[in-house]
């Protein structure tokens, strides 16, 4: 406890951990509803500083890779924890926990997640060789543990730097090298802006703005989208159901009758869309209700998307779902819906805790929140069919699945025409996180260049073109509906045909040379010093 309480007040007193702290919290700044992108390579320059500029002049190395994972690591304490802070309104509101026991909950997972960039930097510390070789070595570092933080335990690619950029100039760069991509030029940014503040050194800029232009220059002669002909009318609906009545029996018939109402005076709108699970009762049991809907939409030659859940009795199985009624393909007079139909999509990647508990038999007894309201559900397939609608090709995606860029690409074709998303975010109240949310669907739509619809329970629910970088949405916590004219894009982004290769193959390419480099200047130094040694 002494050694604890010792190593504690040493930390107290270290300046570069609170400049590796305060980098951290400043970058919740960077994403949005702030949205200060710039503040984004301020504070990478400032992690950098102070995981890798030590006082004794040791640089590289086993001994001071410690201290840049310890600096990093930090870092990462303060990136996640005011980042993804909206966590713990979920936790104290619905998880029926103490307060202390739901700060300990989300100090273990800021904990947790400050793993990844304590390991970045203590890699690039470990095998670099100099300044150039460090910075290379920085880009592979946080390329592996990115990646590896949106796989590990189902993964969590929240927070990545790129979303940073969704509103920036470099959001051309989106449809070549996706928001992976955009991460590590974030880092390039940060390590030439170190380089120029802190060792006044050019090269690493010039390299820097060199590889930028390039990147644009690409950008600009493989620009393959544009608009098409085609333009259609959406309406989004937006309930704004309490959170703490959207799964209570007494007010299903009550949630059911307000999404129809809202929609009744819009049925000439070509595309209607509801958000997740807007019809609380168990599909199966909804059948006439959902009949009365299929008829109605296909009599006005429209089709309706809603999110259900679907609880199948033979297999026990339950899945998150959107299904279509009204018109599937163009000129279909009636839609004809029919339980368990093809036109159907079932969510894939589930939310830890809020859609699966793992280790239930232990955990559900422990507290409320691992025994919440439809917290398990069935895995659907990771790659299914888009949803036809009214002669559309719907691309779905359902709440937490939109920040995993590979999941949403998987499940992309050259004739899908919308990338459609749905969500409930009143867990998370008036927080930050529906913000970031909208940010991280819009910098999909960037990527896939495909305009956006995006319907939540109580918002944020828009509309987002990604080739006008034009935004329409309506209020938060209010029920309300959005119609609104989407134009169609046509032609297919680098990324939507290659996703995240030519950034490994770059990031391998790199590897290989920092690696080379490190290790002949190791054997050159020992060639040297036994020269030495036995001719002296």
């Amino acid at each position: 406890m002494k050694t604890l309480l010792t190593n504690c007040l040493h930390l107290a007193k270290d300046k570069k951990a609170w400049l590796a702290l305060v980098a951290g919290l400043f970058l919740t700044l960077c994403y949005a509803p702030f949205e200060i992108w710039p503040l984004t390579f301020a504070c990478l320059a400032l992690a950098i500083y102070s995981t890798h500029t030590h006082n004794s002049g040791q640089q590289y190395g086993k001994l001071a890779s410690k201290r840049a994972a310890k600096y990093g690591f930090i870092f990462g304490l303060g990136w996640f924890g005011a980042g993804i802070s909206w966590v713990h309104v979920s936790i104290a509101t619905f998880g029926g926990m103490p307060l202390v026991a739901s700060v300990l909950l989300m100090v273990l997972l800021c904990a947790y997640l400050a793993i990844y960039p304590a390991l970045a930097f203590m890699f690039a510390t470990r095998f670099a060789s100099g300044p150039s070789s460090y910075g290379l070595l920085l880009l592979s570092g946080f390329a592996v543990t990115e990646y590896l933080r949106g796989v590990v335990l189902t993964g969590f690619p929240w927070l990545s730097f790129g979303y940073t950029q969704t509103d920036s100039p470099l959001n051309l760069l989106a449809p070549v090298i996706g928001e992976f991509g955009l991460t590590l030029v974030c880092i390039a940014i940060g390590f030439a802006l170190y380089r120029l503040l802190f060792i006044r050194d050019f090269k690493a800029t010039t390299a820097t703005v060199l590889s930028i232009a390039l990147l644009f220059a690409i950008t600009h002669y493989t620009r393959n989208n544009s608009y098409s002909d085609k333009t259609i009318s959406a309406l989004l609906v937006q309930g704004n159901i309490k959170q703490h009545l959207r799964f209570d029996p007494s007010e299903f018939w009550t949630t059911m009758s307000k999404y129809q109402d809202m929609t009744r005076p819009h049925w000439d709108a070509d595309l209607i869309v509801w958000p997740e699970a807007a019809v609380p009762e168990i599909e199966a049991l909804a059948d006439s209700y959902l009949a009365g809907l299929d008829s109605a939409a296909s009599f006005n030659n429209t089709a309706l998307i809603t999110g259900i859940v679907d609880y199948q009795r033979d297999t026990k199985a339950i899945f998150n779902t959107l299904i279509v009624l009204g018109n599937k393909e163009q000129g279909d007079e009636h839609g004809h819906y029919q339980y368990l139909g093809k036109n159907r999509y079932q969510k894939h990647q589930l939310l830890p805790i809020g859609e699966f508990v793992p280790f239930e038999d232990i955990l559900r007894p422990i507290a409320p929140l691992f025994d919440l309201p439809m917290s398990s559900f069935s895995r659907g397939d990771q790659v299914q069919n888009n949803l036809r609608a009214n002669g559309l090709n719907i691309l779905p995606a359902i709440c937490y699945e939109i920040a995993f860029a590979d999941l949403v690409r998987g499940n992309y074709h050259n004739d899908s025409d919308i990338l459609f998303t749905v969500s409930n975010d009143a867990w998370f109240g008036a927080s930050h996180g529906p913000h970031q949310h909208m940010q991280i669907a819009r910098m999909r739509a960037l990527e896939l260049q495909r305009p956006l619809i995006r319907v939540t329970n109580n918002g944020i629910s828009g509309v987002y073109d990604p080739i006008s970088q034009i935004q329409v949405s309506m209020p938060q916590f209010e029920a309300d509906t959005l119609k609104v004219n989407i134009k169609l894009i046509q032609g297919d982004s680098i990324y939507s045909q290659y996703g995240n290769l030519p950034v490994w193959l770059f990031i391998f390419s790199i590897t290989i040379a920092a690696l080379i480099v490190k290790f002949k200047y190791k054997y050159k130094y020992k060639y040297k010093y036994k020269y030495k040694y036995n001719h002296r």
